[in-house]
């Protein structure tokens, strides 16, 4: 007996007949639509003529007599019995997980031939491939029928700050529409995929990484168990856990007459084929030489690719060892179901550029922490390992000091604009902080002893230079990698004291007792501390700031998201505001046009500067939030820089 379809389910099949018809609305855009398969560039035919293949997805018709699977992104079929594949699909765009309607006449699978990867419907031949489901972002594989051939399911991905993401069970009707969440994601970290329909339509089987924590590793441990398979019950909404435990469980596959469960485990670190008795909990190994899963790893598109039972229930077609194979259950006999594909393949010529290494100089791009000097009238930037100091607009960049054996790192202005402060580095000495003037020298060492050193600063009235040390971070040596955290010290040099243990970025406004600083967690968060370490404070935070730079009055502060550079009037309110590009509660302005990073203000915080590789920009911020100017629009977000680069003699090695 089928399970009889919910409200829920009418009404989405319902809200899919309602859906406005969009095939007959002009095209607003241009005639030139980008095309998947049809893009720009050069192509050359690549013949294929292959009888194995790799990570391949396969199912059985209902009548058992036709095999479909997946190769080289391309959907073919074949008798049971082997054979010359017939390719159904094929093309730039990459299609996959080919199953087979109840009725056999229509085959699902994951496509991105719209622009990213999204559930798919042709008929058995091939013939009219139609979208489903149409989504842009939260995308879309690892189709499965529903037993009345009315309904998909399939894996949704969601992502969060972090780019793995995690899934969630969602349901569509087969005539398309926005679609119904079945599972809710945990979090945003571990994964949850490869749904299946038992065969009465009352659950839906799936895997779910179901480790301790809600973060992501990579060093799990899949003897304890990694992937568990659960159940979700579609009348009740409770989800089960039906299978885990030593070696985990992925790729739940329910028996034609819903008895059994097969699905795949570690045994002894390998990935093996299992039954599992639905009535009497017993798990049997039937196959243990299966290609090796990707449990430890992140997939998106399943753990391992798709298997299925034949109609009759005697058997199981998997992928493994670079070929379509048959289990009987009964006996444990596999066979090989031998197919050959002859194809060619569109490859795309690939993009080179004659490289002048014959030239004797080469333009110096690459400028790291350019900042420009309080008064406007110069940048200083790290290029090649040293500081150099250029004159606004035109002028020569010349090295800020002699130094011939330390990198160079970090440079900051005092706010009279006669000091520079730095940190430098030596692979076998280690680094230090030093102060030199700003029409060059000899840098005078502050620090007391070796370390590594980064993100200098000056107090306004130019007597403390703070800094940030840090540890080895696994790369550089451990010695001196001690006590890490944000230091102040007098600039004419003494012993260090620690403000904080954590934090990044230290930088002043206005007073010279209290020190701004960058904090991390699930948000990025822009915070104060008095230089005794006392009475910390959280000004605001942000999902997506890289980077928090206060005005020396203390009334603005510029952060750059996604590498734009924007400004908004700095406030004490005794409590931590939000802040975004989207933000309500207080004004912002975008001030770039392109990327941006590397902010700087003027000492009067009448203009700010930003960087982006050899190019300097500038904006009057000056009235930015004054009365005069609040219609929107009236400030025009700087498109264009300065070039600040210099070239630089090729160093050609003899010899």
């Amino acid at each position: 007996m089928t399970f009889p379809l919910k409200p829920l389910a009418i009404a989405l099949s319902m809200a899919a007949l309602t859906q406005p018809a969009l095939a007959g609305e002009p095209n607003k855009e241009s005639d030139k639509k980008w095309d998947v398969n049809a893009p720009l560039g050069d192509f050359k035919d690549i013949s294929i003529n292959v009888s194995e293949g790799t990570w391949m997805n396969v199912d059985v018709s209902p009548d058992g007599k036709t095999v479909v699977f997946d190769l080289l992104g391309d959907i073919y079929s074949m008798p049971i019995a082997g054979g010359t594949a017939t390719p159904l699909i094929k093309g730039i765009a990459w299609h996959m997980q080919p199953t087979f309607s109840p009725d056999g006449k229509h085959i699902a699978f994951t496509s991105d031939q719209g622009g990213g990867d999204n559930i798919w419907i042709m008929n058995n031949d091939g013939s009219n491939p139609r979208a489903v489901t149409k989504e842009t972002f939260r995308l879309l594989n690892s189709p499965a029928w529903s037993p009345d051939g009315d309904y998909l399911v399939a894996r949704k991905h969601f992502t969060s700050s972090r780019s793995l993401g995690a899934g969630e069970v969602w349901m569509y009707h087969k005539t398309g529409g926005s679609g119904v969440k079945l599972t809710t994601r945990a979090n945003d970290q571990k994964d949850l995929g490869e749904p299946a329909f038992s065969p009465d339509g009352k659950y839906v089987y799936f895997s779910h990484d179901a480790t301790p924590g809600k973060t992501f590793h990579y060093s799990k441990d899949s003897v304890k168990g990694i992937y568990k398979i659960k159940r979700l019950d579609r009348e009740s909404g409770e989800i089960k856990t039906i299978v885990s435990g030593m070696g985990g469980a992925i790729r739940p596959t329910p028996s034609p007459d819903g008895k059994k469960l097969a699905y795949i485990a570690r045994d002894d670190f390998k990935s093996s084929l299992y039954i599992y008795d639905l009535a009497s909990g017993d798990s049997t190994q039937v196959y243990n030489d299966l290609d090796r899963d990707m449990q430890e790893t992140w997939a998106i598109h399943g753990v391992y690719p798709t298997i299925d039972w034949t109609p009759d229930g005697e058997s199981i077609v998997f992928w493994a060892g670079g070929k379509i194979n048959k289990l009987d259950v009964n006996n444990r006999d596999v066979s090989t179901i031998a197919f050959s594909v002859e194809t060619t393949k569109k490859v795309q010529n690939a993009l080179r550029f004659k490289q002048p290494i014959e030239q004797d100089e080469f333009k110096v791009k690459m400028l790291r922490n350019a900042q420009v000097s309080p008064d406007g009238k110069k940048v200083i930037y790290e290029a090649l390992g040293k500081l150099w100091v250029k004159k606004l607009p035109n002028g020569k960049p010349k090295r800020l000091t002699r130094d011939k054996s330390n990198f160079e790192l970090f440079p900051q202005w005092s706010r009279d604009g006669k000091k520079i402060v730095y940190t430098t580095w030596d692979d076998q000495k280690q680094g230090s902080v030093r102060v030199v003037s700003s029409r060059s020298g000899k840098g005078r060492t502050i620090t007391t002893e070796p370390g590594k050193y980064v993100e200098t600063t000056f107090s306004p009235n130019g007597k403390t230079v703070v800094y940030r040390k840090v540890g080895s971070g696994g790369l550089l040596p451990t010695k001196w990698s001690l006590n890490t955290g944000i230091y102040q010290v007098p600039t004419k040099g003494g012993i260090p004291k620690l403000v904080t243990n954590h934090g990044t970025a230290p930088q002043f406004g206005s007073d010279n007792d209290r020190l701004f600083f960058m904090g991390y967690g699930e948000k990025q968060s822009f915070n104060s501390i008095r230089l005794d370490g006392e009475q910390e404070r959280k000004h605001y935070e942000s999902k997506l700031a890289t980077e928090f730079k206060i005005s020396p009055d203390g009334d603005r502060l510029a952060f750059t998201e996604r590498f734009k550079v924007f400004i908004t009037p700095f406030s004490l309110t005794g409590n931590t505001l939000s802040i975004a590009p989207s933000a309500t509660n207080l004004p912002v302005k975008q001030i770039s046009q392109r990327a941006g990073e590397n902010i700087s203000w003027t000492k009067d915080a009448n203009a700010i500067y930003w960087s982006l590789g050899p190019e300097l920009y500038h904006a009057n911020v000056a009235t930015l939030f004054d009365l005069s100017d609040d219609k929107k629009g009236t400030f025009e977000k700087v498109e264009n820089g300065l070039d600040i680069s210099f070239t630089k003699k090729v160093d050609v090695p003899h010899g």
